[in-house]
């Protein structure tokens, strides 16, 4: 069912890429977890999410031929209803996926089943496939944090395994672990850090087209155990400058472990304890609605809202540093509002003097009586109202 959509470059080029405007769009490369840890194989995949058939006919005739022909009979036959009557569209649509990219350039990825756990960026650009873990942030002090010893160790308690090697469960490695609360200084170093070992990689399998990523964590982990190198593994050492991979491993390691204040020579058994006990006081925190979000505008976007709105009012009328947007959305207006309250009572007056854009005074009012009749603010005296 899947290969219907799989076409190399050649086929691609065939079908109209580079010559039918927008089908950049729709033709794009596809990777597995095989690509990541080997070499890419230069495929390329039919993405057709978000047209209905008929624009696909009209807009990509060439196109829908090739998935009439390859891939509707055999939707046709499936039991799954989705797939019959979106037989054009290409495996799951991964909606949540598709809606978390939105806005950034890279996500974060490392293969389901590995024998070395690797997390690396990829562009957004990139179709992964599912037997690629997809974490939709671009932060790389996330990248880092994953890459450390410490998420590793985790990683390998927590998740499970196929024949000898780890398997990365997405619930149980990534949802259950607690990242560090690090400072500014902590972040940028681990950043830097992460940025600096996932360009290297990079730039070593550019250059060496032998290289692969097994192949560079191969002869890490002899050279961390001691093993005397083979001939190919010491060609493998020098063209992937393997030593500068350890030295940026270590050094990560190194400022993951002061970001969560931990000794950085601990032992698996003892990492492991630290995360379920670090774990165990983040859900309690979590109960308490203190959550510590990866990507707040995202994933809270009315919190966040209502959040940069507490620290402008909480800088004082007249010291205001700069004025925020007024939000275009009703209930996002209502949110900004509500928020406003809560550092102060205010008058419409007062809260048209912090925002960009906001409307007049008495439209402002109106909003404030109709956040009183709903019980969510009250009248506290002179025009003004309180949360």
């Amino acid at each position: 069912m899947r290969a219907g959509f799989l076409v190399t470059p050649g086929e691609a080029r065939s079908l109209g890429l580079g010559k039918v405007p927008a089908l950049d769009k729709h033709i794009r490369p596809y990777l597995n977890g095989r690509d990541l840890l080997q070499r890419p194989r230069g495929q390329m995949v039919i993405d057709l999410f978000g047209l209905r058939e008929d624009e696909v006919r009209r807009r990509f005739p060439a196109v829908y031929q090739r998935v009439l022909l390859r891939v509707k009979p055999e939707r046709e036959q499936n039991n799954r209803t989705s797939y019959k009557e979106n037989w054009w569209i290409f495996g799951e649509p991964r909606l949540e996926l598709r809606r978390a990219v939105i806005g950034i350039k890279k996500i974060i990825v490392t293969p389901v089943t590995a024998k070395h756990r690797v997390f690396s960026f990829l562009d957004v650009d990139m179709i992964p496939d599912d037997a690629l873990i997809s974490i939709a942030v671009d932060d790389p002090f996330i990248l880092g944090v994953l890459s450390s010893h410490i998420h590793i160790s985790w990683s390998i308690s927590s998740g499970g395994t196929l024949e000898d090697r780890p398997r990365y469960l997405k619930s149980s490695c990534f949802d259950a672990f607690p990242f560090p609360v690090a400072n500014r200084s902590q972040r940028a170093e681990i950043a830097a850090i992460a940025e600096e070992l996932d360009a290297h990689r990079k730039a070593r399998l550019a250059a060496y087209p032998h290289l692969t990523l097994t192949a560079l964590y191969n002869v890490l982990a002899a050279i961390r155990a001691g093993t005397p190198l083979t001939p190919a593994e010491r060609d493998t050492h020098d063209a992937g400058q393997v030593s500068i991979l350890r030295t940026l491993h270590d050094r990560l390691d190194a400022a993951v472990a002061a970001a969560y204040g931990w000794p950085a020579d601990l032992p698996d058994a003892d990492i492991v304890a630290r995360v379920v006990a670090l774990n165990a006081e983040r859900a309690a925190e979590e109960a308490d609605g203190n959550i510590r979000w990866l990507r707040p505008e995202f994933q809270a976007p009315e919190e966040t809202r209502r959040r940069a709105v507490q620290r402008e009012m909480d800088v004082g009328e007249g010291a205001v540093a700069g004025l925020l947007p007024w939000p275009k959305d009703a209930p996002s207006q209502f949110t900004v509002l509500r928020a406003a309250l809560t550092a102060a009572p205010a008058s419409a007056r007062d809260v048209a003097r912090r925002f960009k854009g906001a409307p007049r005074p008495g439209k402002l009012e109106e909003m404030l009586a109709t956040l009183a009749a709903l019980g969510q603010a009250r009248p506290a005296g002179g025009s003004r109202y309180a949360a």
